[in-house]
């Protein structure tokens, strides 16, 4: 099952009387359960192919299908809905409150709920901790929490509500060597379990912990392609109960 299709994907920003074309008729399908980094330098357009995939942005031409949905002619409730239910957001500087639990900082996107999902908000978010092996911090501020665990919380955050898509977009950007391969080996373990994720990062060597690369270059995809010489990150242990783990 395809999860995306964007065919020829455009986007043009209007500066002044300036026009800037930042994507140029970009094709991509990502299917579901795939593990996809998006590469580029600073002006590729992968920041802002990574906001249209989110649904936080309309393309100036082409369609985006989403899980068999059209979305780019949806309007900007409909794409919040969409964002709501489908779709899990890791930032690099990880977005999380201040003077707010790592527990209630998960709570956050069932809120915008109604019906069942709200009413058991708490014990959703419970369990999106657990899963990513923070059982044991839920009480405890962003400013009690290194790094690592704050992504680790924001990581849970985006999968609370059992989206289709997790989009990161330079998750290990604030991290250091040792803290960002623990991050990658949860997103290592995620999708093997059948999660689709796309990260944006500029560093090859981060790209390397997915299953396929694709390169943008002045708007345009120039590589497409699967990734051989795949890293595994970790230790091979399972965050969530430590019982050994073995990467497809």
């Amino acid at each position: 099952m395809t999860t995306i299709k964007l065919e020829a994907i455009e986007k043009t920003y209007i500066m002044g009387d300036v026009w800037v074309p930042a994507l140029k008729g970009v094709d991509l399908e990502i299917q579901e359960g795939e593990f996809l980094a998006i590469m580029g330098a600073s002006g590729s357009g992968k920041s802002t192919l990574m906001n249209i995939l989110g649904c936080l942005d309309y393309p100036t031409g082409g369609s985006y299908v989403l899980d068999g949905t059209r979305v780019d002619r949806m309007n900007r409730s409909q794409l919040a809905d969409i964002r709501n239910r489908k779709i899990g957001f890791v930032f690099q500087g990880f977005n999380l409150l201040a003077r707010t639990t790592a527990l209630e900082n998960v709570e956050l996107p069932l809120l915008y709920f109604r019906g069942e999902k709200k009413i058991q908000a708490r014990d959703l978010a419970v369990l999106a901790l657990e899963r990513v092996g923070l059982g044991d911090r839920m009480g405890h501020e962003p400013t009690q929490l290194s790094g690592g665990q704050q992504q680790r919380v924001a990581i849970a955050r985006a999968l609370v509500n059992n989206p289709a898509l997790v989009l990161a977009d330079e998750p290990t950007g604030n991290l250091d060597t040792a803290t960002s391969n623990d991050v990658m080996a949860l997103f290592q373990e995620l999708n093997h379990e059948g999660v689709t994720v796309v990260l944006v990062t500029h560093e090859p060597d981060i790209a390397r912990f997915s299953k396929r690369i694709v390169e943008l270059r002045d708007g345009l995809k120039i590589r497409d392609e699967r990734v051989v010489d795949r890293l595994k990150a970790g230790n091979g242990k399972s965050v969530f109960s430590g019982a050994q783990e073995t990467l497809s």
